[in-house]
């Protein structure tokens, strides 16, 4: 097959591949978000409760993947004029059955659903206390009759933990049975950017690079906002997960080098593009990144098979470059050590 013909038939398949990689990414995230309605107002257990808006749609409902995180029940503080009035509400609201098991809840999410869903609320609890999460505490949530179910209850929720905020639970204690998160990347303050305030942005950060990946490693502000928008997401409008999305993308993650934002060479009018930034290249990789898409996706990351060459290059140049790296140092210390002993 000519060259020419290759390339085309490569462009075509990364298309292909772009466009159903992201609309698989706002439908988890539209999974994520629901099983993690009223993540940032998280109780303490046992008295965990959940909430929905009146006439909010049921989970057979939420297919489309422009229904994604601003699906869920917005939490008491998603902005400071309405925290207090929300908590307070939801205190009148409570009432005796507000304790009462999971199972007690009334919806017509599925049982494992609706668990992994207040499950979500704990690890977010937790998560912000800076606290581990212990089983023993889980199981206080979850009635007995699918106590038994817990690992796939956990990993549910895990599951949901990672699309919305880009975190891994990890087992620390296989004793106790206690979990911790580990941020997928190194953002200030476990990635809430403002010291002791807010939730975990490192998700949004690995869905942009992740559509800066499969759109050939450069996306227009317009893919961005496109992709952003179908997980209701929007410029200038705040976001209870990520804030004012604008201001996070174009000068937070951008003054802390996980993006570059450039103008288009020749623009008039003037139009702007992503790039990973060197701190990206530096704490992920495209194999990473690919892994997390995948995973969204529910597939294997080589069923994105020119992005996974393109990774599998990546991966093999870091190695070079780093064994590299490990030979000159070598090299240095051997030098030294010689120098040291004609010195001597």
């Amino acid at each position: 097959m000519p060259q020419g013909q290759k390339s085309k038939l490569r462009t075509r398949e990364r298309r292909h591949q772009a466009q159903s990689g992201t609309q698989g990414l706002t439908g988890a995230q539209a999974t994520a978000a629901e099983e993690g309605a009223a993540s940032s107002s998280c109780p303490s257990p046992p008295g965990v409760t959940t909430r929905r808006k009146p006439g909010a749609k049921s989970r057979s409902t939420l297919k489309s993947p422009q229904r994604a995180l601003a699906t869920t029940t917005k939490p008491a503080g998603v902005s400071p004029a309405r925290s207090n009035k929300g908590a307070k509400g939801q205190m009148k609201k409570k009432h005796s059955s507000s304790q009462a098991p999971v199972s007690a809840v009334r919806s017509r999410k599925g049982p494992l659903r609706r668990i992994a869903s207040v499950l979500v609320q704990f690890l977010v609890h937790t998560y912000k206390m800076k606290k581990p999460a212990r089983k023993a505490h889980m199981l206080k949530l979850i009635d007995k009759k699918y106590q038994n179910r817990f690992p796939e209850i956990l990993r549910r929720a895990s599951f949901s933990m990672e699309m919305l905020f880009g975190v891994d639970l990890k087992e620390v204690d296989r004793t106790k049975h206690t979990y911790t998160f580990v941020s997928k990347m190194a953002l200030p303050n476990d990635g809430t950017m403002s010291r002791g305030r807010g939730l975990p942005k490192t998700g949004i950060l690995m869905y942009i690079l992740g559509v800066i990946l499969m759109k050939g490693n450069c996306a227009t502000e317009e893919n961005i906002w496109e992709f952003l928008n179908k997980m209701r997401v929007y410029a200038g409008k705040r976001h209870f997960i990520f804030g004012e999305p604008k201001k996070l993308i174009t000068q937070d993650l951008v003054k802390l080098k996980y993006l570059e934002y450039r103008q288009v060479a020749n623009s008039d009018p003037a139009r702007y593009e992503f790039l990973w930034g060197p701190r990206a290249h530096a704490e992920t990789s495209k194999m990473k990144v690919l892994e997390f898409l995948a995973k969204v996706n529910h597939t294997v990351p080589s069923a994105f098979q020119s992005l996974y060459e393109e990774a599998l290059k990546d991966e093999e140049e870091r190695a070079q470059a780093s064994g590299c790296s490990s030979v000159l140092s070598s090299s240095s210390h051997t030098e030294s050590e010689a120098n040291s002993a004609l010195c001597g």
